[in-house]
């Protein structure tokens, strides 16, 4: 439990120091085939895209401020 309160309190330092920048990146990330499965299933169930739900997830927990959609 320490380790992974240690990596939450460095990745929220990392957050908090950047914040002020308003750069954009997109994130390509090789996920287990049995959460990928998990995420199709829930996405579906919620009616929005399985980017959508991996964005609300990372914004729920607080490693991302906020996500900007382009039109």
């Amino acid at each position: 439990m320490a380790k992974q309160k240690y990596g939450s309190e460095i990745i929220k330092n990392v957050i908090k120091k950047n914040q002020s920048k308003r750069e954009v990146s997109q994130l390509s990330i090789k996920i287990d085939k049995k959460l990928d499965l998990a995420l199709q299933n829930l996405s579906s169930k919620l009616n929005i895209s399985k980017n959508r739900l991996i964005e609300d997830i990372l914004y729920e927990s607080g490693i991302i401020k906020e996500v900007e959609e382009r039109l």
